[in-house]
């Protein structure tokens, strides 16, 4: 399955890529022939020639390669999707690997360090005038936070995944240039047993996974992965730190550069994101924390294990610091039966004795015994105190390494391990809100009266000092007892595994003052107790309209009386998150992105006219259109006076596996989101470069128009829900089991109705990727028009925020075909059809324009490593996407009750997200 491989050009740095794309492709069709016979073989041969032939000669017409797949029988159809998605897999994870492989070159050359790094980072901060002093505090400042989320785009179950992982280790052995030539036949032995037990394996789940299925997906990368990685990214960051400054610039006294600060945190949105998901709840809340925290105690507690064997230090060599024998003499005494199960012999190995002692520390921390620690802090002092005496007592080589990791660790997980979110819709509260008051019409009152009344409440509650609110008869509904039992629940889990363990309480769909203080009134309820919390209540300003307002919104919320008070126990600190897929839906790319821009400027001002230190949280999702794309263009991209040391970010889907699968990428991710920030922030060490006063302009003509086509489209035009279920497999991506939520807020079928990542990936199954590019030809013509061409491609070429949107369309653009897409319109069968020529005109306009401002010849002309990408994937990608229109017609006109045939839907759906590297 290779021959198309000599027709893409790779450059020679490359060669080691085509090598193993050539050999996995091979592997890939030799399993096929041995598990599913030459039939099947053949047939994938000859679909895949007939691709490649249309894609050389640049032909729109997909006739002929329609007509050698239509009427397939279902099972055969699942075959040969099934052929082209396992070519997927092994091409998605070379390319993984040659990432690595590319990685190694660089720290092997003597040249500059690799584009994202730490060391580069270093590199930039030290041309830009910045000191070693400077640098540290910038470091010792920077925070990152990677927040994972359930969101149902992640299209691949986990067991293949594993088995995906297994390949991926075996490709990284194959590095290794010791390996003889019988190492390789073995390696690619077991490589092929991976293949074929994958091919064996069911890939689509045949129920939906509940909340705990989930919990355990995101838990399998914190455990397998980011745990081993932390420690890195420290060492990592000291060696570049060493290495542009010199030993021990700038770090006073301080071992470590960033002092005892995590320089990165996990939270998670699994087991406490309630929006639309009725699963989640209260217990949910309560699983998941005692979960995590099971979990990384029993990590500490393996670990502890390893270094007692490491360091075995006797007395009768080396001694150790009195602190050391001091708590070995108060933990016997909590622990008697784990000391008297010490052997006499080792006794004598202080470090070992008290590593034991601490694991037993641990494990009754885990159970809930006596015993146990307490707090973190209190295991991590007992680290420090190992790795004060191993500095005292010539132990720096002799064993600290080891400690120091540890140390490392519980600094970033503490006993939580990832700290846990928890969301749930305004509207909700608002109901719960009206039945706790009595007050029946309570979400049709403005909202003057609606603040007036809660502040009032409030403010009583505070003034009693005592549970004094008694809600009316008849409040006891299930909706009130759930909402009140989630909220003690994060009182409870608060107390019982710290305060790191519960991140903010996010209030979807947030639009005014009365929403937050709804939230502080239902806590304060449901702990029974009239002294206020410092519950960190985060508003998601998700639409357009609402981000425009978001800024007079924070102003009114921090002049109320009441959350002024709410503000002073929190230390005057307050975290908003900005939604990007709900916007993006509702505007547009273009528009939703712009008014993103302007309310992080807005809401900074707010937020420093008041005195308030804000935190912005990125509900970014997966693709372009819902806020994905580099994360560091995006920190360079972002304006300047809303800057902010912590970098809080949605990881959702097929991104957590693509960035966080392998220990090498992850790194070299949280590398590259470390160094933006840190860069980012020394923009506060110079003044600020302004941007051109004619780019603002330029960036309300584009964002209005594009606006105006997108909304004219999606939300005016009668006919565009009927087309969209006509054209798109939203019906079979309703129907899929992978994920919790439903695809719909409120089960209705139209646009509006729908969440915006089945919205995108359906779009992206037809190739047409709509949400990622319409409006913004429009809207580039329309700023040309207004300001001229020369302002425009000065402001796209010159100005990040723009040149960052601009570039994320081009990839959607360069990704989308079509010519494919009008395929899907022989679903399409009223006068609803007629749309397709619409997103044809626009389609074309957009290419016009980022071509011709950008002064290239074609899309991508800059960028060959994707353009390969898409090549490598398209002979593959195209066949998948004829035979979903000829099952889809089928499923449609049988009523969508064929079994098989929803199946072989399944298998496409799975099989193009693979092949796009997208889902939602």
């Amino acid at each position: 399955m290779d021959e198309s491989l000599r027709e893409i050009p790779f450059p020679e740095k490359d060669e080691p890529l085509r090598r193993d794309v050539g050999m996995l492709g091979a592997l890939v069709g030799d399993v096929i022939k041995g598990q599913a016979g030459p039939e099947l073989f053949e047939l994938v041969e000859s679909v895949r020639a007939q691709a490649i032939r249309r894609r050389e000669t640049g032909s729109e017409d997909c006739g002929a390669l329609a007509a050698a797949i239509e009427g397939l029988p279902p099972a055969a159809a699942r075959e040969l999707v099934r052929a082209f998605s396992t070519y997927f897999q092994v091409v998605n994870l070379a390319e993984q690997v040659h990432r690595i492989r590319r990685g190694k070159a660089h720290l092997r050359s003597d040249g500059p360090p690799q584009s994202g790094s730490l060391a580069a980072a270093v590199l930039d901060l030290q041309e830009r005038g910045v000191s070693a002093e400077q640098a540290a505090q910038l470091f010792r400042e920077a925070v990152v936070e990677p927040v994972f989320t359930a969101h149902p785009t992640e299209a691949t179950r986990r067991t293949i995944l594993e088995k995906q992982r297994a390949i991926a280790e075996r490709l990284l052995d194959g590095l290794d240039p010791s390996l003889t030539p019988s190492d390789e036949r073995t390696l690619w032995a077991r490589i092929r047993t991976e293949i074929t037990t994958a091919w064996q394996t069911e890939e689509h789940p045949t129920v939906r996974p509940t909340v705990g299925d989930e919990m355990e997906h995101v838990l399998f990368y914190l455990i397998t992965v980011l745990y081993g990685v932390v420690p890195a990214l420290y060492e990592v960051l000291d060696e570049a730190f060493e290495s542009g400054y010199g030993d021990r610039q700038g770090r006073g006294e301080a071992e470590s550069l960033t002092g005892a600060r995590p320089l990165v945190r996990f939270s998670s949105w699994v087991g406490g994101d309630m929006d639309g998901n009725p699963a989640v709840n209260a217990a949910t809340v309560r699983t998941s924390l005692a979960r995590h925290q099971s979990l990384i105690l029993g990590l500490y507690r393996k670990e502890l294990d390893g270094l007692a064997r490491h360091l075995s230090q006797s007395s009768s060599r080396v001694g150790w610091s009195s602190q050391i024998d001091a708590t070995i003499d108060a933990y016997k005494a909590m622990h008697p039966h784990v000391f008297e199960r010490i052997r006499p012999r080792h006794r004598a190995m202080g470090y070992r004795t008290l590593l034991t002692l601490m694991g037993a520390r641990l494990e009754a921390s885990r159970l809930g015994d006596p015993g146990g620690y307490e707090h973190p802090h209190e295991y991590l002092t007992d680290l420090h105190a190992i790795d004060a005496s191993l500095l005292g007592n010539r132990g720096e080589h002799a064993g600290r390494f080891a400690v120091l990791r540890a140390i490392r660790r519980a600094e970033v997980f503490g006993f939580h391990m990832a700290t846990l979110d928890v969301r749930q819709h305004a509207g909700r509260h608002r109901g719960v809100a009206g039945t706790l008051l009595g007050d029946a019409g309570w979400a049709d009152r403005d909202v003057a009266h609606r603040v007036e009344r809660l502040r009032d409440t409030l403010a009583e509650l505070e003034r009693s000092q005592a549970p004094s609110f008694a809600p009316p008869s008849g409040a006891d509904s299930d909706a009130v007892r759930e909402t009140l039992d989630v909220f003690r629940a994060i009182d409870e889990c608060r107390v019982r595994y710290g305060p790191r363990a519960v991140g903010p309480y996010i209030i979807s769909m947030a639009r005014d003052v009365d929403d937050v203080l709804t939230v502080l009134f239902l806590d304060q309820v449901a702990r029974g107790t009239g002294t206020p919390s410092d519950l960190d209540v985060a508003p998601l300003f998700e639409t357009v309209d609402d981000l425009q307002a978001a800024s007079r919104t924070l102003r009114s919320l921090f002049g109320d009386p009441v959350y002024s008070k709410h503000l002073a126990r929190r230390d005057r600190r307050q975290m908003v998150m900005v939604g990007y897929s709900d916007s993006g839906k509702d505007g547009g790319i273009a528009s939703a992105r712009w008014s993103l821009q302007k309310a992080q400027l807005d809401m900074a001002a707010s937020a420093s006219d008041c005195g308030v230190s804000l935190t912005l949280f990125h509900g970014r999702g997966g693709t372009v259109s819902r806020g994905g794309g580099k994360v560091h263009k995006a920190v360079a991209a972002s304006p300047h006076d809303a800057l902010s040391a912590h970098l809080r970010l949605t990881e959702q889907g097929e991104v957590i596996d693509a960035k966080y699968g392998l220990p090498s990428i992850a790194l070299r991710e949280i590398e590259r989101m470390v160094g933006s920030v840190v860069i980012k922030m020394s923009e506060t060490l110079r003044p600020a470069d302004e941007p051109d006063p004619r780019w603002h302009p330029v960036a309300e003509s584009l964002a209005g128009a594009a606006r105006s086509a997108y909304r004219q489209l999606v939300h005016e035009d009668p006919d565009f829900t009927a087309f969209f279920r006509a054209l798109t497999p939203i019906d079979v991506i309703e129907r899929m089991s992978i994920g919790s939520r439903p695809a719909s807020r409120k089960g209705g079928g139209s646009v509006d109705d729908l969440r915006a990542i089945p919205w995108v990936f359906s779009w992206t199954q037809t190739r047409a990727t709509l949400p990622g590019w319409y409006g913004v030809g429009s809207g580039l013509e329309a700023a040309v028009e207004a300001h001229g061409e020369e302002a425009v491609a000065d402001a796209v070429t010159g100005w990040p925020f723009l040149t960052a949107l601009i570039d994320d369309i081009e990839m959607v653009v360069a990704k989308s075909d079509l010519g494919i897409a009008s395929r899907y319109l022989d679903l399409v069968t009223g006068p609803e059809a007629r749309l397709f020529e619409e997103v044809e005109a626009e389609f074309g306009r957009v290419v016009e324009w980022i071509t011709r401002l950008k002064g290239t010849d074609s899309i991508l002309a800059a960028d060959g490593t994707l353009q390969r990408s898409i090549r490598l994937r398209n002979p593959y990608v195209d066949p998948m996407n004829l035979l979903q229109v000829d099952l889809l017609k089928r499923w449609r006109e049988g009523g969508r009750e064929d079994e098989d045939v929803f199946k072989a839907l399944l298998a496409t759906v799975q099989g193009i997200a693979r092949g796009l590297k997208n889902t939602g």
